[in-house]
């Protein structure tokens, strides 16, 4: 084969052949995004909003209508063209998805579905906000009765506990272990960005509210 510009057109193929290989892993960001929000609504017990909307679709690379300008004008493509047209357009144009529906993420949604009730008074109240992490953190326990504080605390222990458990198994799920800290990153946003008006939130290192 001839080199191309000076580099082996078999050592350039296998580069962007590799490179390939990483786009098709890279991180799914608006599935999980969508994933995070049918979650997060679920978990705060939110059914009347509005339907989540459909991933956007990436459109297919067309690839016959220089064939047919090269046919027309007596020009023939390159044979190592036409092989990275075959490689990069389906990998450019894959759209990946997240796997989220597993028996141990069924398990921790169920659970934090459950806690929903007994958390969303002292949400209301500022007692509790979202911290920066995707998680929850005590705000301002004198707004709960001392007798109760104790159960807050509980409360909130064992939710940070499922929110960190819900992050890890989704990674697991798509065998991406490496993607857990955007995961968390992504929840962390989308729990402010789909909590109620009035709910606290923390930014920047200090509380703010909705």
């Amino acid at each position: 084969m001839k080199a191309w510009f000076g580099i082996p057109a078999l050592a350039l193929l296998s580069a962007l052949v590799a490179g390939c290989v990483t786009i098709n892993i890279y991180f799914p960001a608006a599935a999980a995004e969508d994933a995070a929000r049918a979650i997060v609504r679920d978990a705060l017990q939110f059914h009347d909003i509005e339907e989540l909307r459909e991933p956007e679709s990436v459109p297919e690379m067309d690839g016959g209508s220089s064939d047919a300008g090269d046919a027309a004008g007596g020009r023939s493509t390159p044979l190592l063209a036409r092989l990275l047209e075959g490689l990069i357009a389906p990998a450019a144009a894959s759209d990946p998805d997240l796997q989220v529906e597993t028996p141990a993420v069924n398990r921790i949604r169920a659970s934090m579905r459950e806690r929903a009730p007994q958390l969303a008074p002292h949400f209301r109240s500022g007692a509790i906000g979202f911290g920066a992490e995707g998680d929850v953190a005590i705000r301002d326990l004198s707004e709960v009765p001392l007798r109760e504080r104790s159960e807050v605390q509980r409360l909130v222990s064992e939710e940070n506990s499922d929110r960190s458990s819900l992050y890890r198994e989704i990674a697991r799920a798509n065998d991406r272990p490496d993607w857990e800290a955007r995961i968390r990153e992504t929840f962390a946003r989308v729990w402010v960005e789909e909590a109620p008006t009035g709910y606290w939130y923390r930014s920047g290192g200090e509380w703010r509210q909705k």
